[in-house]
C-alpha cells in the first residue's frame, strides 16, 4: 500500500487537530472582541441620579437654617436677660413660711430702672402661679395699710418710704403671702416695648379724655400706640370709679402686651422679636434672688393670668374708699396661702366689690 493511500486511509484519527489548528485563536478577554462599554463620567448622570443629590442639598440648607433660627430664639431671651437692673427685694426679719404656689409682687413705677431716687407706685399687683387657676391682683394704691416703721398709710408710700424690701415686707405683712419674687415695670420704658410689638389693642367700652395723663382714646377696640398705652395705663380722672377702674385698665395693658409678645407674628419677625424682648429687659428691675429661670416662670405664668385660663382680682373691699373687706378680703388671701385659687369663686371680682 503506498503512502498516500495509507494517508488517506487514517485521515479520519487527524480530523479533530485539523479542525482545531484551523479555527481563529480564542481571545485573551475570554469572550468576543468587543469594545467595552462607554460608561458616563461621575456626576453626569441622567436626572433620576441627579436629583437626589439636589435634594439633599437643598435639605442640608433647610436644617442649617433651621438650626440657626432656633439658636436665635433661645439666645434672644439671655441677651434681654443680660439688660435687666437687679435689686435689693428681700425684707428682713421674720416672714410667712414657705408656701405651696408662688407670689411675685408686680410694681409699676416712674423711676427707670436702677434709679437711685424712687418713683411712685402708680400700680402693685400680686401674681399667684399654683396648682389652681394662676391669679392677677391688683391693690389699689389708696389702700390703707399698716406700713413697718410708718404706722397706717396707704400702700404705696411703702415703696417711696423704703424701696422693694419695704414694699414687700409690708404686703407680706397684711396678706399672709410668702412672696417669692419682685418685678419693677418702668413706665418710661413701657413706650419702647408697645412700639417695637407694633402696638398693642386695647378696647375701652366707652371714649376717655384726660389732660393730665394725655389721654384721648375713642371707644371700641383698635391698636394703640406706646405713648396711648402708658397715658391708658395711668388715667383714673376719666374714670368714675377711679382707681379701681385704673387697675383693670392696667391689668387690660399687660395682657395685651403678653398677647402681641407670645403671638407668631412677634416670634417669626426677628427685628420685632428682638426689638421687644431687649426693650422689654431694659425697662425692668427684678429682685437680686430671681433667677432667669424663674423669671420664666414668672412671665408665661402672666401671660396664662391675662389669657383665658386666669383669674383677674382686686382685692376685696368694702367700699369706694378702698378700705378691705374685713371678712372678704382674708378669706381671700387664705385662698393663695392654701393654693386654693380654684376655690375663690365669688370672691374675685375686677373691681373688688362684690358682686
Amino acid at each position: 500500500m503506498s503512502s498516500d493511500g495509507r494517508s488517506g486511509e487514517y485521515d479520519w484519527l487527524y480530523e479533530d487537530d485539523r479542525r482545531r489548528s484551523s479555527s481563529p485563536e480564542p481571545s485573551p478577554r475570554g469572550g468576543d472582541d468587543l469594545p467595552p462599554p462607554q460608561l458616563p463620567p461621575p456626576g453626569s448622570g441622567s436626572g433620576s441620579a441627579g436629583r437626589p443629590r439636589k435634594k439633599r442639598g437643598k435639605l442640608r440648607y433647610l436644617w442649617l437654617l433651621l438650626v440657626l433660627w432656633l439658636a436665635f430664639l433661645v439666645a434672644v431671651p439671655f441677651i434681654a436677660w443680660a439688660q435687666v437692673t437687679k435689686v435689693p427685694a428681700t425684707p428682713d426679719g421674720d416672714r410667712p413660711d414657705g408656701q405651696r404656689g408662688s407670689n411675685y409682687v408686680i410694681v409699676g413705677s416712674d423711676a427707670r430702672p436702677g434709679e437711685e431716687a424712687r418713683g411712685r407706685t402708680d400700680s402693685i399687683m400680686v401674681l399667684h402661679t399654683g396648682r389652681g387657676p394662676t391669679v392677677l391682683t391688683s391693690f389699689p394704691r389708696d389702700s390703707l395699710v399698716d406700713i413697718p416703721g410708718h404706722g397706717n398709710t396707704k400702700i404705696n408710700a411703702a415703696y417711696a418710704f423704703g424701696g422693694a424690701p419695704l414694699l414687700v415686707q409690708t404686703i407680706e405683712q397684711n396678706t399672709g403671702l410668702h412672696i417669692d419674687g419682685f418685678v419693677e415695670i418702668g413706665f418710661e420704658g413701657l413706650v419702647d416695648v408697645v412700639d417695637s410689638l407694633g402696638g398693642i389693642e386695647l378696647c375701652p367700652e366707652n371714649a376717655l379724655q384726660d389732660e393730665d395723663s394725655g389721654l384721648d382714646i375713642e371707644a371700641g377696640c383698635q391698636t394703640v400706640d406706646g405713648e396711648t398705652a402708658l397715658a391708658y395705663s395711668r388715667n383714673r380722672k376719666a374714670y368714675a370709679a377711679g382707681d379701681i377702674a385704673r387697675g383693670e385698665a392696667q391689668r387690660e395693658v399687660i395682657g395685651a402686651i403678653g398677647a402681641k409678645a407670645r403671638s407668631p407674628w412677634t416670634v417669626l419677625n426677628p427685628l420685632r422679636y428682638y426689638g421687644a424682648a431687649v426693650d422689654t429687659g431694659s425697662s425692668l428691675a427684678v429682685g437680686d434672688d430671681v433667677s432667669l429661670f424663674s423669671f420664666v416662670r414668672f412671665a408665661w405664668a402672666l401671660s396664662g393670668a391675662m389669657g383665658g385660663s386666669g383669674l383677674n382680682c382686686t382685692v376685696p373691699i368694702a367700699d369706694m374708699q378702698v378700705n378691705w373687706d374685713s371678712t372678704r378680703a382674708p378669706a381671700f388671701f387664705d385662698h393663695l396661702i392654701n393654693d386654693t385659687s380654684g376655690d375663690l369663686g365669688d370672691l374675685c371680682t375686677p373691681t373688688g366689690l362684690p358682686e
